[in-house]
């Protein structure tokens, strides 16, 4: 879009006022790009100069509603999405995930998914991927689905679930075995789903695949309700010996992600009375 255009839309009107009408040719601007637009381009489209446009840029930046990249660009901040969220007309949540998504598969190595309850209730959906970069990793595709006993972004979700929702499914759920390690008894499955509440992570090692091993976060929306889940996926003897600093960087970024649906952090989700 030309700079030209924008003034078509927002110049013209009777009594627009110039500082408010250029904030909106920016957010205009800056939401059609993933990577953002650094300040020369911005101007470049805007045809304005880039002393008038700095601080506006900055004081946006400020508020939230833009951050600046490692090179300068400017895209839309978490205080942009989060209003935007509040709206029906919202941008689907796997978009505003992404972003957070390459960066921990930077910081991992490992392959990072973004996944929610399926429509049944009986499965983990993938919604999201990005796959790392090593020559040996864990590879599965968007729309995948997998069982919810037997990995762990289904354990996380369902941990997280109301209760009544939980219990429902649990008492569902066919608890097939996949390997010698996969939790298949009610019981043994409920106590699991109590210790990552407790912990607010899911690390699953060798369940669902012999040599697989995946670690899970919860996702809340800005109701404070269970999204879905962040998690990475490795092979078993390259994620077991750094499962302290992984399981940090999922909840790290299942935070962060939670932040841009809108979530405030309250109490302990632990704390909380919500036993079957």
């Amino acid at each position: 879009m030309s700079g030209g255009a924008v003034r078509e839309r927002h110049g013209v009107a009777a009594g627009a006022h110039r500082a408010a009408g250029r904030v909106v040719d920016i957010l205009e601007l800056v939401v059609r790009t993933h990577e953002g637009l650094p300040l020369r381009e911005l101007s470049a489209q805007l045809e304005a100069p880039k002393s008038s446009l700095l601080p506006l840029l900055r004081t946006l930046t400020a508020r939230g509603y833009l951050e600046q990249g490692a090179l300068g660009a400017y895209r839309l901040g978490p205080k942009a999405f989060e209003l935007g969220m509040a709206s029906p007309a919202h941008r689907a949540w796997p978009e505003i995930a992404r972003p957070a998504l390459r960066e921990l598969m930077q910081r991992t190595g490992e392959t990072v998914f973004l996944g929610s309850l399926g429509g049944d209730g009986t499965v983990v959906v993938f919604l999201d991927k990005v796959e790392s970069e090593q020559v040996i990793r864990y590879t599965a595709g968007v729309g995948d689905r997998r069982a919810l006993h037997a990995t762990s972004s289904g354990k996380v979700i369902l941990a997280f679930l109301p209760a009544p929702e939980r219990e429902r499914i649990l008492r569902a759920l066919p608890l097939k075995r996949y390997t010698d390690r996969t939790v298949t008894s009610l019981p043994a499955l409920r106590a699991a789903l109590e210790e990552v509440r407790q912990t607010g992570v899911c690390v699953n090692l060798d369940e669902l695949a012999v040599g697989a091993a995946g670690i899970a976060a919860p996702i809340f929306d800005r109701d404070g309700h269970v999204a879905g889940a962040c998690a990475i996926g490795g092979p078993t003897d390259r994620v077991r010996p750094r499962l302290k600093p992984l399981a940090a960087e999922v909840k790290a970024t299942a935070r962060a992600i939670s932040a841009l649906l809108g979530h405030r952090i309250g109490p302990p989700p632990a704390s909380r009375k919500d036993q079957p």
